[in-house]
């Protein structure tokens, strides 16, 4: 949707509100006439605009390199009621690509500044920023919205949000409430890869249902780390792995903060130290938040093409002028072009989106750690710190949880203990709490011979 359809602004001109003459015929082309890739249930009308124009209500997740282009695209597609969450504040790396921002921005929220830029150079548009985590937001918050695209570089953030929208879906005798659907569109980025999807809750594949295309992190050898480190980021790893957790810098119960100052420059200070004992080079602070967040470099033009992709279909389910992609866009720019489609499946036994619980499979005699081990170390479910509790006698029973110290402490031993010894029964419920998910996710213990 082209941007040249929108006067030349400069800053202070964005008071008005008002739309003035043939502002919005690019967007009426697609609306109030019909074409050969409509959808076929539509009927062109003016009532499509007037509903992007007015009611419709966006979600942007992020504002980073995918954040900013959806929101300058949005904006410049006729949506004026938008709201952004980021939990970030600029850095003066993100200027090479997040062009909402500038130097005299750096140590600013990004959500903050993005939605300054787009109020004051889009007339009309409003963009409701948001400094916070996601998992800082309520169901009633995300319930409000219309369309949800998330421009995200973490898969955990994804797999959250993924969670929440599943929760917020309603059944009457076990039929989905299709008012009860918030569409999502995910966009990621890796390098001069990207891919673009849309998720229908509850009706499509959901982003747990295709964990196995999600690249896997990359892990240096314990071996390597501990005694024969070589490489900057192996010293980086030892003080992330190895120190951190103890000596907790910062407290007990304080966990690695990727995104905060302090606990980088921690580890920062720790790492120099390691690498100068092996006379290794090439410790940085930038390195250091690289390594610690799993930062892959981004590159400008796959952001702004799998943004546009993303766009495009906010518009498509929007407006329902058009059939939106099924479901999932893959885009390869490394040599040359290419791009293609495929519809991923759903999982019939998804642990995020099915309605029944999954089955654990484990002999009687296998240790509690083994179920841990699974749960973290499955492709289909990639748990970071589950938290793993029972019923028993009619109450609540925590067999194992990590993320807090003293608990931790106390349930350890039963990691050693095999499922006979801890009381668990063939056909039982566990229910597993982790990051991944706002939601407790139930499994039943299904016992082998």
């Amino acid at each position: 949707m082209a941007e040249t359809d929108e006067p030349m602004l400069v800053d202070g001109d964005a008071g008005s509100t008002s739309d003035w003459d043939d502002r919005w015929n690019h967007i009426k082309k697609f609306l109030e006439r019909s074409g050969p890739f409509m959808h076929p249930d539509f009927e062109p009308s003016t009532e499509s605009l007037q509903f992007m124009l007015e009611t419709c209500k966006i979600l942007v997740i992020g504002a980073g390199g995918l954040g900013c282009e959806l929101l300058k695209n949005l904006a410049l597609s006729g949506f004026r009621n938008i709201h952004v969450v980021d939990m970030d504040n600029i850095d003066v790396s993100n200027l090479n690509r997040q062009f909402l921002f500038r130097a005299k921005d750096v140590g600013r929220p990004k959500a903050d500044v993005a939605a300054d830029f787009i109020n004051s150079r889009v007339p009309g548009c409003c963009v409701i920023p948001y400094f916070k985590k996601i998992q800082d937001l309520d169901e009633t918050f995300y319930r409000q919205f219309h369309i949800i695209v998330c421009g995200l570089d973490s898969i955990v953030a994804r797999r959250w949000m993924n969670g929440m929208l599943l929760s917020l879906l309603v059944y009457e005798d076990g039929v989905l409430d299709p008012s009860s659907i918030i569409p999502l569109i995910d966009g990621g980025t890796e390098g001069f890869k990207g891919n673009a999807r849309v998720i229908l809750p509850g009706m499509t594949a959901c982003i747990d249902c295709t964990l196995e295309l999600y690249p896997p992190q990359i892990n240096f050898p314990m071996c390597t780390i501990a005694s024969m480190p070589r490489l900057p980021e192996h010293c980086i790893e030892y003080v992330r792995i190895l120190q951190w957790p103890k000596e907790m810098p910062f407290g007990d119960d304080m966990a690695l903060d990727g995104d905060d100052p302090e606990h980088i420059q921690w580890v920062y200070q720790k790492s120099l130290e390691r690498a100068a004992e092996f006379s290794i080079t090439g410790v940085t602070y930038r390195l250091t938040q690289g390594v610690v967040k799993r930062i892959i470099p981004a590159v400008a033009s796959t952001n702004a093409a799998i943004a546009a992709a993303c766009a495009t279909e906010v518009f498509k389910i929007a407006s329902s002028a058009y059939l939106p992609l099924n479901n999932y866009m893959v885009f390869n720019d490394v040599d040359g072009l290419y791009t293609y489609t495929f519809e991923a499946e759903r999982k019939e036994n998804c642990s995020a989106c099915s309605q029944v619980p999954s089955d654990l499979h484990f002999s009687p005699s296998s240790k509690l750690q083994e179920v841990l081990d699974y749960l973290t170390e499955s492709t289909s479910l990639q748990m970071k710190s589950p938290a793993i509790t029972t019923t028993m006698d009619g109450k609540n029973k925590t067999l194992y949880l990590q993320s807090v110290a003293s608990i931790e402490q106390r349930t350890r031993p039963n990691l050693t203990k095999t499922l006979n010894e801890l009381g668990l029964a063939d056909g039982q419920e566990l229910a597993v709490a982790d990051v991944t998910t706002p939601q407790t996710v139930l499994f039943k213990l299904c016992f082998t011979s």
